[in-house]
């Protein structure tokens, strides 16, 4: 699976990194010089959740940003108590 979000179809994007150096003119230097330009990329906060879709529960992934819009329904607590025993 890749890192798409269910729900805000966040994915990774691609851009660049760009590298300067020298002092702004406004500060007084000649200028700022681009000394390399490489690729990088941007990666969303993808976390996999136990959440209700469709009436049913499974894992999803989903972003950090739609968790705290509130679009990610959790599922309800088990109340699950163990079988007591018939010899005791």
């Amino acid at each position: 699976m890749s890192r798409v979000c269910h729900f805000t179809g966040k994915r990774t994007v691609s851009g660049r990194s760009i590298k300067r150096r020298g002092k702004a003119k406004r500060v007084g230097g000649v200028g700022r010089k681009v000394t390399g330009i490489t690729k990088r990329k941007f990666k969303p906060n993808i976390q996999k959740v136990r959440a209700v879709v469709d009436g049913k529960v499974g894992r999803i992934k989903v972003s950090a940003k739609a968790i705290r819009m509130g679009l990610v329904q959790k599922p309800l607590k088990r109340n699950y108590k163990p079988a007591e025993k018939a010899g005791s």
